[in-house]
């Protein structure tokens, strides 16, 4: 998992613990991921680029981890904040990661808006 830093243009990996992920070659905006970080918010804000207007889109009903709705109201209400992944990952496509306080973590991609 790789986040852009504030002050470079090139992605960094992260800590990331329990990685589980699906992607397909139809579309690039298929993927999702789960995971956990023990970075926490303050460290992630001073560090990495956030994300604005992120987003998460559905994932399939069998791949339970990712709950696009749970986590498009934590990004709403603060619970969660959006970083910058990989800028352009598709053709005006972005990799966005969101982070939990507790170190619950997800990744889609979506369109640049």
């Amino acid at each position: 998992i790789l986040l852009t830093p504030i002050e470079s243009d090139s992605p960094e990996p992260i800590l990331a613990e329990d990685v589980a992920g699906i992607d397909a070659d139809s579309s690039p905006l298929r993927f999702r991921a789960c995971f956990s970080t023990p970075l926490n918010h303050a460290m992630l804000t001073e560090t990495y680029r956030a994300y604005e207007g992120a987003t998460p889109l559905n994932a399939p009903s069998w791949f339970d981890c990712f709950d696009a709705t749970e986590i498009g109201a934590a990004l709403e209400n603060g619970q969660a904040l959006a970083f910058l992944s990989q800028s352009n990952i598709a053709p005006d496509v972005d990799r966005v990661v969101a982070v939990f306080a507790d170190g619950r973590a997800f990744a889609w991609h979506q369109s640049q808006s």
